[in-house]
């Protein structure tokens, strides 16, 4: 999976709970819960669609990893490798 690939992965999960969300005004390393305004339970159904689009279960001690774009990327593509 190429960076490209993960990072339009991680932008359909948050557009998924977020369809109003201008994902291009997200700084790549900034958290987005707070800037695109998502709730617990939007970030819950983020990490699940995340995860079944990955294919693999996220624990709750990765939801760190995954709550910028950079780090979500990163954590999809190190999963693959």
């Amino acid at each position: 999976m190429t960076p490209q690939q993960a990072m339009e992965m991680v932008q359909d999960a948050l557009l998924q709970v977020a369809p109003e969300a201008d994902l291009q005004a997200v700084p790549p390393d900034a958290d987005f819960r707070d800037l695109l305004e998502l709730d617990s339970l939007d970030f819950l159904a983020y990490v699940e669609i995340l995860s079944e689009a990955g294919g693999r279960r996220i624990e709750e001690d990765d939801y760190p990893k995954v709550t910028t774009m950079a780090g979500a990327t990163a954590f999809i593509i190190a999963d693959r490798g």
